[in-house]
């Protein structure tokens, strides 16, 4: 019996605020709260709780049938509980139904697994504690920030005893192979579950574009897509943004008529299910090792770690705040590491991208800077007072 599984990354940052050279050695205060506020409840009234509304219906509508699997980062968290207690309700209500998988990631939903392996399995853990805190789970799936992945990120999860990971299908890693099967790490018993990207993108990207050739896309004709595929596969991994839902594509797309008519349009082919994760690796057999002769992630047309540290900006900003973590963990201050971590956060980098055509469109979505440089410049001025309040007297000043 062919499947699919749904998961969502449910993800927020802690932007910074515009930070000039003049308040280097004078203002400590980094992060811009107005705005991620404001941010948060934008996303909070469109997306996270009108989304969960629906899921919690469609699950309780179809017997449990309708299953649904989620990251949610820790800082997004800390934000639901700061700015919009009821969306972090909303998802706790939804753990309690049964039909509801949580992933681990990093807390931060940083680059560590790059640069500082032991600050990886930190943030890790926290992540994991989190998860078991809040929503009563203990995860048995990883996936790592913006799916970066590649054969030495897959030994070490699978060493810290994750049964499974969640990875980009890129073509040129899977080659002949379709990524409608379940695969495993070279070497291990950790399964790795690839995105098919052309099916979630349709979704998360295409749906409300009027030049696409398919333009509308009606839950019917989706579900036709996903059971042509009857026969040749044996589970449909629909991976993307939570945002999608109400955010990216605005409820006036239909993209919330679409989610609700969509189950029951998959339950009409007999031989079709829906399952979490973890119950895809409980089902079906691993086709076969799966490597990779490069990092990948699910970001860009490029599907690599390019968004991130693909310029001269990224690569120095990326070194100096890893270069940093020796210093403030002999500090042995909670906030200056809390805020250290935050710093980690990928989204500072990928305002950094300098990107041309769709891709850097994207990126300027997001961004809550002018361009790539102001990113930049704020941000390194940023690491240029946390380095002096790091190593100098300045650290006296912020608060344990």
């Amino acid at each position: 019996m062919p499947s699919v599984c749904f998961y969502f990354e449910v993800h927020q940052p802690y932007r910074l605020k515009p930070y000039g050279a003049l308040q280097v050695g004078q203002d400590h205060e980094y992060f811009d709260s107005k705005l991620n506020g404001q941010v948060f409840r934008k996303v909070a009234d469109k997306c996270y709780l009108p989304a969960n509304e629906s899921m919690l219906r469609l699950i309780e509508r179809t017997d449990g049938r309708f299953r649904i699997s989620y990251a949610v980062t820790g800082v997004a968290i800390e934000q639901m509980k700061q700015y919009a207690p009821e969306v972090m309700n909303s998802f706790v209500r939804l753990a309690k139904t049964g039909a509801v998988e949580f992933i681990a990631e990093t807390y931060y939903h940083s680059l560590a697994a790059l640069y500082d392996k032991d600050e990886y399995k930190a943030q890790i853990d926290l992540e994991v504690d989190l998860i078991r805190s809040e929503f009563g789970q203990t995860p048995r799936v990883f996936r790592n920030t913006e799916l970066i992945y590649d054969d030495e990120i897959g030994q070490f999860i699978s060493d810290l005893g994750f049964d499974a990971i969640l990875i980009e299908g890129a073509d040129d890693i899977l080659d002949w192979r379709s990524p409608n099967f379940v695969y495993r790490v070279p070497g291990r018993e950790t399964r790795l579950l690839t995105k098919n990207y052309r099916l979630s993108d349709d979704i998360a990207f295409r749906f409300s574009n009027r030049a696409w050739a398919e333009f509308p896309l009606t839950a019917d004709k989706f579900a036709k897509w996903v059971h042509q595929h009857s026969g040749a596969g044996d589970v449909i991994n629909l991976f993307m943004d939570y945002e999608t839902f109400g955010e990216h594509q605005w409820r006036e797309t239909g993209i919330f008529d679409f989610l609700e008519h969509l189950p029951d349009l998959l339950f009409t082919h007999p031989h079709w299910d829906i399952l979490t994760p973890g119950q895809v690796i409980e089902r079906y057999p691993a086709l076969g090792d799966l490597s990779f002769h490069r990092t990948v992630s699910w970001a860009d047309e490029a599907r690599d770690i390019s968004a991130w540290r693909g310029n001269a900006m990224q690569q120095r900003a990326l070194a100096e705040i890893y270069a940093l973590g020796t210093d403030v963990k002999r500090r042995n201050n909670s906030h200056l590491l809390a805020l250290w971590r935050r710093l980690q956060t990928s989204d500072h980098f990928y305002y950094m991208a300098t990107k041309s055509a769709s891709d850097a469109e994207v990126h300027d979505y997001f961004s809550p800077y002018e361009g790539p440089y102001d990113a930049f410049i704020h941000y390194m001025n940023v690491l240029k007072d946390l380095n002096l309040s790091v190593l100098g007297p300045l650290e006296k000043r912020i608060p344990a």
